[in-house]
């Protein structure tokens, strides 16, 4: 069995794409515009993804997968940004549970590098 590694060369930490400190810095940023406006369904989306993707939780935002130690590899950043865009399609989801799912899209998706903006 191949094990994936999430170190680039250097022993620096890879999370997706991005730096693990690019990730953290994105998560705090988002963190802080939440306090001062308040969390809306969208951010706390974002955070959770960020969170996840940091391998701070036990479960993945959309999926609920678990399982994992450590920053998840690509392949399961990705198939969770796949589950998130089957979840907005759904034309029964209501929009407070669509922003957020909507917040982890956007967010694992800047993670894996299929977007160049940080929510």
């Amino acid at each position: 069995m191949t094990t994936h590694r999430n170190i680039r060369q250097g022993g620096k930490p890879r999370v997706g794409t991005r730096g693990y400190a690019d990730v953290e810095r994105a998560r705090e940023q988002l963190e802080a515009a939440g306090a001062e406006r308040g969390r809306s369904p969208f951010s706390s989306g974002a955070s959770e993804a960020y969170h996840w993707a940091l391998g701070r939780a036990e479960r993945s935002p959309v999926t609920g997968a678990g399982g994992g130690e450590g920053v998840p590899d690509l392949y399961k950043l990705t198939a969770e940004v796949d589950a998130a865009v089957v979840q907005m399609d759904e034309p029964v989801s209501r929009p407070g549970p669509r922003d957020h799912t909507r917040g982890v899209h956007d967010a694992l998706a800047w993670v894996c590098g299929y977007r160049d903006e940080a929510p």
